[in-house]
This record gives structure tokens, sequence and C-alpha cells, in this order.
């Protein structure tokens, strides 16, 4: 089964950008996405560029509303994500345990539709 591991660090932690350096326990995430790559579960993922550079489009009164920056104003904001294939749920777990998002801040864990 396919599960997204959706990756919520700290905003602190998502300040810098890859023009600057990104995030600044870089090596933290390299490793952990070899833990997924040497396990043979990744099938597909990607960061992203600090909640600061996000656009937010809704609608009031039927009208869209533009808004620079994230929807959410939290400590923790969504800063990537993993496809990975397991077994079962207590597997996709054990995997989101090993993220350097738990430390300070939190992994979701979705199963994928199937097609």
């Amino acid at each position: 089964m396919q599960y997204m591991l959706i990756q919520y660090p700290p905003v602190s932690e998502m300040a810098g950008s890859a023009a600057d350096g990104g995030v600044p326990d870089e090596a933290a995430w390299q490793t952990y996405t070899q833990i997924l790559i040497d396990a043979g579960v990744l099938r597909g993922g990607n960061g992203l560029q600090p909640p600061s550079t996000a656009t937010t489009v809704s609608q009031k009164d039927g009208k869209r509303v533009v808004q620079d920056g994230p929807f959410a104003d939290s400590k923790a904001q969504l800063g990537g994500y993993y496809i990975i294939e397991v077994a079962d749920l207590d597997a996709a777990i054990a995997l989101a345990e090993q993220s350097p998002a738990v430390k300070n801040g939190s992994v979701e864990i979705r199963p994928v539709y199937a097609e």
C-alpha cells in the first residue's frame, strides 16, 4: 500500500532557501531520504520552499481572493512529502518516526488512493 508521509517541520527550520543553504539540518533530511531509498520503499516526494514563498487562493462571496503567504499561520508548516510503498500502516509509522520532522514538528501519514 502507498502512503504519503507529509512533513511538518517547525517554520524556523524552513527559513532558509536553496539559494542560501536551505534547511539548517539538511544532512538529517538527506540521511532520512537515504533510509527510505535503502529500504526500497521510496516512490516519490519533494521538499517545498519556505512558507513565505506561498500564495493562497480562496473565494469570498464568489470572488477570488489571493493572499501572499501560507493559509495557516502556525509554528509548523508543510515542508514536503514522501510517497512510500509498504505492507501496512505499522510499517509506515515505523518509517515516519525516523523523520527529522518528528523532533520538533510532526509527520502526517495518509493512504494514497489506488487506481
